[in-house]
């Protein structure tokens, strides 16, 4: 919230000079405001309503124009009070249906294709944080023998995710020693709760691998560390698309966005953060790294059931289609939700 009251003529002003900066990336002027159905005021009189405006901190004017722009705080404002949440087209619903159509293979596709329609349908940059797997079961572990001294293992879970490391092994140990040690901890483990699978390895261990403590406890200490997802797990889709925004016809702003988000430390930051919130909207100077305090970022948490399973996101300029962005959002949570819940009940 803003802290400030605007009268019904001022946020109405306000809002057309947003809606029109939206759509058109080029400072608003007064007469432009003035033919804008709807309005029988003087461009007289909106200027001096703009200049009241500006004063207040609401609108900025750039150097080289004599319009002005929707600064930080009017965003603010306008998402708050004054935005009417706008409705999918059928073609735009099509579409996200499209990509759900048919059984899901597996967990991680989905979130791929989820990141993948919400940046074709926003034309903004999408990303996806998958869930914990705290409370998924175990469903397969697989040991593969790799160069020697190394194998890589594969923990599958319930809800389709799988998670891999590379983990060290005896030097000696055969991979028929491997395949028989996977056969045996997926027996013993199936179905065994992610986050106590430490606890049911050494039980294991004391009956009936005493001689691989070494190796046991690598594996203990490679599920551990998958369980959470890290930076490198945010599914990302269209980072390029920023770059067709005139906001980024910077060479630098553009190269440090890129590089903060193709990192995704910030991002996973970020999408952690709100994991435990509905919605958030974060305006420009609001967010907390420096390449991203010309963008608005807009979290939504999907869940299966009543269970808050992840989060998605859309990273755009401070004057994005907020209205479609959080429609688009809200409908894509639902679905992919449903998708989850789907593929949950199917395989058991």
């Amino acid at each position: 919230m803003t802290g400030v009251k605007l009268d019904a003529r001022k946020l109405k002003i306000l809002q057309a000079i947003i809606d029109e900066y939206i759509l058109s990336a080029a400072p608003v002027g007064s007469r432009s405001i003035s033919r804008t159905a709807g309005f029988n005021l003087s461009s007289a009189t909106i200027r001096n309503e703009m200049a009241d405006l500006e004063e207040m901190g609401f609108l900025e004017q750039p150097h080289t124009s004599a319009g002005r722009i929707p600064s930080d705080k009017a965003y603010r404002l306008y998402v708050d009070n004054i935005m009417n949440r706008a409705a999918l087209s059928e073609d735009e619903i099509k579409y996200i249906r499209s990509h759900f159509t048919g059984k899901v293979d597996e967990v991680e596709s989905a979130l791929k294709q989820t990141a993948q329609a919400l940046s074709d349908i926003t034309q903004y940059t999408a990303m996806v944080l998958p869930p914990e797997l705290d409370n998924d079961r175990l469903r397969h572990i697989q040991l593969v023998p790799l160069i020697e001294g190394k194998a890589l293992i594969v923990v599958v879970t319930d809800t389709g995710f799988a998670r891999d490391a590379i983990i060290r092994v005896d030097e000696h140990m055969t991979p028929l020693e491997l395949e028989q040690i996977s056969h045996l901890l997926t027996d013993r483990l199936h179905g065994c709760r992610m986050d106590a699978v430490g606890d049911r390895i050494q039980q294991v261990l004391s009956e009936e691998l005493s001689g691989k403590r070494a190796f046991l406890t690598s594996v203990v200490d490679a599920i551990s560390r998958k369980i959470a997802p890290k930076p490198h797990d945010v599914e990302l889709s269209g980072t390029v698309n920023m770059l067709h925004y005139p906001e980024y016809s910077d060479l630098n702003k553009a190269r440090n966005f890129l590089t903060a988000v193709e990192g995704r430390e910030a991002l996973y930051g970020m999408l952690k953060k709100a994991s435990s919130l509905e919605f958030t909207i974060t305006i420009g100077q609001e967010n907390e790294h420096e390449p991203l305090k010309d963008c608005s970022v807009v979290t939504a948490t999907y869940r299966m059931g009543d269970t808050p399973m992840g989060t998605l996101g859309i990273i755009g300029p401070t004057r994005m289609n907020y209205s479609k962005v959080i429609s688009v959002l809200e409908y894509m949570r639902r679905s992919l939700g449903e998708v989850l819940t789907n593929y949950i009940e199917e395989d058991k």
